[in-house]
């Protein structure tokens, strides 16, 4: 008879009849295949967590009691209790079931021995069985636990892959599988700042792939690397920077170059076109990009190439990224170095400079803006200050814009620098008022706004951009009131 088990040595099992154990014992085997039921819906009652690759019941799961009920021919078994109405539901009171381990194991054995006679056992079943959660043993169960259940076949290991799977597949599982057991991002890995000018791209090339990881990869990763590291020019502006090229890395867990990339910014709507073409959202990478170009193109990121930027604060990534670099060398030699002798252009020389200890340090980080930063160790700094440059390195840029914008610029840039120059002054005196006069401001609306902007942001309201009405002839009053001295002593 199917679902029937053999009487153990020693048991007080009778031949031919189903004790209430044994009807435990299978329901606990029930579980241990998903913590699911037999029912209409095919579903666990109350949320259980969901586990992948779950099986139905087998019927050697079904308890055998060959009890019948009156005025029915069916056999009773717990699902049809359930929808008979003749076992209740308890609470959800107990922890989620951890599975056929130490912890369910004793939970099995509380379940098998309970005191609270065959109501209180059919209850426990109830809840294992319907809410997929084991309740609390005992505390004053001390009987020897019973053998554990054997795993049924649906609950052995099975394989990763299927002989069914196309070589993609198996590839994307097998990255899939191997970030979460070592904790890295499938390939390709990149960074990217997105500046005003330009745009810089690392990548790094792995140089430790095996034959079966290359055989298994697909073919757009092998088209997106070979176009990367076979090429030094892409396009027209694009460059890859040979002699900045770091060797023989060490990044999470895997060998490889870090190739260094950089094209303009006007060009960014054509390598996100590239990224669609070449099919790069399928790779399911992150792309991790900062600078202020990150927020200015990642719509476009998002509807032309289906990719997602991840955006970082710009300071941070500046700081985390030359600490590295620092730290693993160029190549054998010191990242940084200073040149001595620098007044003295026949002597002058570039000598190398250890920044094993660097704190604290003004770090000066100039591009199409200028940004200083006081910082103290890796997670403490501060930005000091900064100034404007333009952005005049685009041919295209330059060729479309007027005198006027020009003119507009160079204003905005000079008028950012007195301002940043007057307030670190100020500081440095201990000087809390800053009087601005000259020539410079008359019918000069655009610059005395900017000055007082620039005060007031680097100071954080602490200081504030004085003006006054005559503002060039301040020097004319005080000659003409030195030729009235002169007068009086004559």
């Amino acid at each position: 008879m199917r679902g029937r088990r053999a009487p153990r040595p020693g048991s007080a099992e009778v031949p031919g009849a189903a004790s209430e154990t044994d009807m435990l014992r299978a329901g606990a085997a029930s579980l241990a295949r998903g913590g699911q039921v037999a029912e209409d819906t095919g579903e666990p009652e109350g949320g259980g967590e969901e586990r992948p690759g779950r099986q139905p019941p087998a019927a050697a799961a079904r308890l055998p009691d060959s009890k019948l009920q009156s005025g029915s021919e069916d056999r009773r078994t717990p699902d049809r209790d359930l929808q008979r109405g003749r076992l209740s539901r308890s609470p959800r009171t107990a922890q989620p079931a951890p599975g056929m381990g130490d912890r369910g194991a004793q939970h099995e054995r509380a379940a098998l021995q309970s005191p609270r006679g065959p109501e209180g056992a059919a209850a426990a079943v109830n809840g294992l069985l319907h809410n997929g959660f084991h309740p609390p043993p005992p505390a004053c169960s001390r009987d020897p636990p019973p053998a554990r259940f054997q795993l049924l076949s649906e609950l052995q290991p099975q394989p990763l892959f299927s002989q069914h799977d196309s070589p993609a597949k198996k590839c994307r599982l097998r990255r899939r599988m191997d970030s979460g057991r070592k904790n890295r991002p499938p390939f390709p890995w990149f960074g990217m700042d997105i500046g005003g000018t330009l745009v810089k791209l690392v990548y790094f090339e792995p140089k430790d792939i095996t034959a079966e990881e290359e055989q298994e990869e697909v073919e757009n990763l092998k088209s997106i690397r070979k176009y990367l590291t076979s090429n030094t020019a892409y396009g027209k502006t694009g460059i890859r920077d040979v002699h900045l090229e770091l060797k023989n890395l060490t990044m999470c867990g895997r060998k490889g170059n870090l190739h260094f990339i950089r094209f303009p910014t006007c060009a960014m709507h054509m390598f996100i076109q590239m990224g669609s073409e070449k099919n790069f959202s399928s790779l399911h990478t992150t792309l991790c990009a900062t600078g202020g170009g990150a927020f200015k193109f990642e719509e476009d990121f998002r509807m032309i190439a289906d990719l997602q930027l991840h955006k970082l604060d710009e300071l941070d990534c500046l700081i985390q990224g030359l600490l590295y670099v620092d730290s693993v060398g160029f190549n054998g030699k010191p990242e940084c170095y200073y040149f001595e002798n620098p007044t003295n252009p026949e002597l002058c020389q570039k000598k190398p400079y250890c920044l094993d200890n660097p704190y604290p340090m003004l770090l000066v980080n100039m591009g199409s803006g200028v940004s200083i930063l006081a910082v103290y160790s890796k997670d403490n700094y501060k930005r000091v200050t900064g100034t404007s440059f333009g952005n005049m390195m685009s041919k295209e840029k330059r060729e479309s814009i007027s005198k006027e914008d020009l003119a507009r610029a160079t204003l905005v840039t000079i008028t950012n620098n007195i301002g940043s120059i007057a307030r670190m002054c100020a500081l440095n005196e201990n000087i809390d008022r800053v009087v601005f006069v000259g020539n410079f401001l008359r019918i000069n609306m655009v610059s005395m706004k900017l000055l007082a902007y620039a005060m007031d942001f680097w100071s954080k309201g602490q200081l504030k951009a004085l003006f006054l009405e005559h503002e060039g002839y301040f020097g004319a009053v005080g000659a003409l009131l030195e030729l009235f001295k002169m007068n009086d002593a004559q």
